[in-house]
């Protein structure tokens, strides 16, 4: 994610014309954005690090459902 801002910050710099990166190579614009591409789209899928990520969130999830569940029955209304 790091890259994405990095990339965002470079175009909006560049154009914007902001000082020093009126000069900069489009190259050096695109680069970090590539590179977000390239790890999001091949190296995030192929190491499985997607799916991981979500089932994180899911067990995360249902914990706090049965806190949830383990409080209510606990103080009866």
């Amino acid at each position: 994610m790091p890259l994405v801002w990095i990339g965002g910050l470079l175009l909006l710099l560049k154009l914007f014309e902001v000082g020093p990166f009126v000069n900069v190579s489009w190259w050096w614009i695109i680069v970090p954005l590539a590179l977000a591409f390239v790890f999001f789209e091949i190296i995030e899928p192929l190491f499985g690090l997607d799916k991981k990520k979500a089932h994180d969130e899911l067990e995360k999830a249902k914990q706090r459902r049965v806190k949830q569940q383990l409080d209510k029955n606990k103080h009866p209304r």
